[in-house]
């Protein structure tokens, strides 16, 4: 990389036609114009240019090798062109992670439109309760429940959902809820706590032992609709399951989830990956408001 510049430089000086008009283009000094070709010449250990007091002269070796610097330049413009549009048009490979409730009813969606918009925008969705890390496992965007105590990971808050405990509507008015099979995602553990808070904001708490246990929102969801017992659900997947699904405690009202969109990059956050976060927060946005 060290001989790019006096390279670079030496491509200046044939084209300006004089160390005094490459100077004047780069807006350096002619000396140190000077000093890249000869540090150039030295180190090939070939004269490139005869100099006189009226002309420069390109050798035949300076022939060749101005033709070798143009391609490296037309190679380092095109270089130069690709990163600047990925800039300003969404384009190439972004992969995604989400928790498996949010991505069928929120990520896809969103993400389909996109795919419809930016024909040449990839992707490849991630879909799993474990949380992947950004770095190691290559991951452009990740969507989670909550903030990351992570340092190093840029987040952004792009919307919300209520949690519902909940069963079909033949368990819940006619079984005792107390005796009802309570149905875990394995994230939350066996022994459930809620937190519940009635329309005065006094606190009314639940709890319980997950009778069943499984490592898949959608086999907990197919559990819970099939009466298999009850269990919780985000609030946007509850109002399409109803009304098979009713609210076990309908005048209580869980905690609010914080949902926000997570990635490494610092200043220069991408197009492709900014119309992702923008489509899924609208997305979600939109759910979370019906």
């Amino acid at each position: 990389m060290k001989k790019l510049p006096h390279m670079s430089v030496f491509t200046h000086i044939v084209e300006a036609g004089s160390i005094t008009g490459a100077a004047e283009s780069l807006h350096l000094s002619k000396s140190v114009v000077s000093q890249h070709l000869k540090t150039l010449e030295n180190e090939l250990g070939v004269l490139l240019i005869k100099r006189s007091t009226r002309k420069h002269t390109l050798t035949c070796a300076g022939i060749n090798f101005y033709d070798s610097c143009k391609e490296i330049d037309k190679i380092t413009e095109h270089a130069w062109q690709q990163a600047q549009a990925l800039k300003d048009t969404p384009k190439g490979c972004i992969r995604i992670t989400a928790p498996n409730a949010l991505m069928d009813v929120v990520i896809a969606p969103a993400i389909g439109q996109l795919l419809k918009q930016y024909p040449q925008l990839e992707t490849e969705l991630i879909s799993g309760d474990t949380q992947l890390d950004l770095m190691s496992d290559n991951i452009d965007l990740a969507i989670r429940v909550g903030q990351s105590r992570a340092s190093n990971i840029k987040q952004r808050r792009i919307g919300q959902f209520r949690d519902i405990l909940c069963g079909t509507d033949d368990l819940v008015q006619k079984k005792n809820i107390n005796k009802a099979v309570y149905i875990a995602n394995k994230w939350q553990g066996k022994h459930i706590s809620h937190n519940f808070r009635d329309e005065n904001g006094n606190e009314v708490h639940y709890g319980t032992t997950a009778q069943c246990q499984t490592n898949s929102f959608y086999s907990c969801l197919a559990l819970i609709k099939n009466g298999a017992g009850i269990g919780l659900i985000p609030d946007f997947q509850f109002n399409m399951c109803k009304p098979d699904l009713c609210e076990v405690f309908p005048r209580l009202k869980l905690p609010i989830n914080q949902v926000y969109a997570l990635h490494t990059h610092d200043n220069y956050l991408p197009s492709s990956i900014k119309v992702c976060i923008e489509a899924i927060e609208k997305r979600l946005t939109k759910l979370s408001t019906r």
